[in-house]
């Protein structure tokens, strides 16, 4: 199943969040619009996740659409290990939840409504404000790789099909 889902070409985001102590975040790649009126968004997290509860909790979340060249940015919050903040460019957005720079979109939500899908969450999200970044290309996940060339020029090497996003 998560190979022939590979097929289809996706954006990547870092879905982030604040849960009073920590500044907490993770690689999604399931995210889209849901409702202009009321405006709604949605994402899905792993129940195994790490980061996803401690989101929940503090119910209000950002969505950073990544820019092609951010690789270092979803390998680092794709990835369990490491200091996801350290060393990184980011603020605190008025709703609490951290906004990173340089990304093409923040789109800045409270959790409106989770429903269980399987091994993931299905969560809905009520857009409090987007705000739009530089005009560039997005990074595109095809096939367990980014970018859709047949030989892009970044694909860690520990990045794999048992990796999990959220």
């Amino acid at each position: 199943m998560r190979r022939a889902m590979g097929a289809f070409a996706s954006g990547v985001t870092v879905v982030t969040g604040h849960d009073g102590q920590d500044a907490v975040g993770f690689a999604c790649q399931s995210f889209a619009s849901v409702s202009l009126e009321p405006p709604l968004i949605l994402f899905c997290a792993d129940h195994r996740g790490q980061a996803w509860p401690r989101i929940r909790t503090s119910g209000k979340f950002c969505v950073n659409v990544l820019a092609e060249d951010q690789t270092d940015v979803c390998g680092r919050f794709g990835s369990a290990r490491g200091q996801k903040y350290e060393g990184l460019e980011w603020d605190r957005s008025r709703w609490g939840a951290p906004a990173l720079h340089d990304v093409l979109l923040r789109v800045h939500c409270e959790v409106y409504d989770v429903h269980v899908a399987g091994d993931h969450d299905v969560v809905i999200g009520r857009v409090l404000h987007v705000e739009t970044g530089p005009e560039t290309r997005p990074m595109i996940f095809f096939r367990g790789r980014f970018g859709v060339d047949p030989e892009p020029e970044f694909a860690p090497p520990d990045w794999g099909w048992g990796d999990r996003w959220g």
